[in-house]
């Protein structure tokens, strides 16, 4: 069961509000962008960044020398926010329009990952998680590419989880209005790779085990 708290309690759509953390994984390992939130002092600002999961934890990376980056390896509570965008809902009333959508909300504060091995580990799990074998024959990273990079992980302790997929929700009286009602399904589609010039003599990796149905010829 995911975490409930009063920062992650769901006052509307409470009927969308979901519980279980494979939920919550799948959100995030589908789509690898966070938009956090910082104070800042020029007042809020909401910034979106790669982000991955390794086990039970959020990672986020960027140069030792980033604001963000350095406001946020304090500690200092946070919220994530992921978002993945499924489709339409077309309704007989303009009223009734929505989308169908799952999301994800995460609050914590960051911790630095200090040790070089273990950010050379989380690293190289986020080139492997969208493109499997691939640390495998690039050059992974050296000793100056890690110490100029900063490496930052928050718990998946405290989270909440929405999904709507409800279809079209007419009021009764609209049942009968000759108008189309439905859903207009929206997915990314992964692919076809696009070689740079001097790769394109090299056999072509197959990264379409990371993607499933969201590979472009499945």
């Amino acid at each position: 069961m995911l975490s409930t708290t009063k920062r992650t309690e769901i006052n509307k759509g409470q009927h969308k509000a979901v519980f279980d953390p494979e939920q919550l994984n799948a959100i995030i390992d589908e789509s690898l962008i966070a938009h956090i939130g910082i104070h800042s002092t020029n007042g809020p600002i909401v910034i979106p960044m790669l982000a991955w999961r390794v086990d039970n934890h959020v990672y986020i990376h960027g140069a030792n020398n980033s604001r963000l980056m350095r406001d946020l390896k304090k500690g200092e509570q946070t919220c994530l926010t992921f978002t993945l965008f499924d489709g339409w809902v077309l309704a007989r009333s303009a009223f009734h329009h929505s989308a169908h959508y799952r999301s994800a909300v995460v609050f914590g504060g960051f911790e630095q990952v200090e040790e070089k091995e273990e950010k050379d580990r989380v690293l190289n799990h986020f080139v492997e998680h969208i493109a499997p074998g691939r640390t495998q024959h690039v050059r992974l990273s050296n000793d100056k590419e890690l110490a100029a990079t900063m490496v930052l992980k928050l718990p998946l302790t405290e989270a909440s989880v929405k999904i709507s997929n409800f279809g079209v929700n007419d009021d009764k009286s609209d049942l009968d209005l000759p108008a189309w009602a439905g859903v207009l399904p929206y997915r990314t589609v992964v692919g076809p790779l696009e070689p740079v010039e001097a790769s394109t003599h090299l056999p072509e990796p197959d990264y379409s085990t990371a993607y499933g149905k969201r590979w472009h010829n499945r």
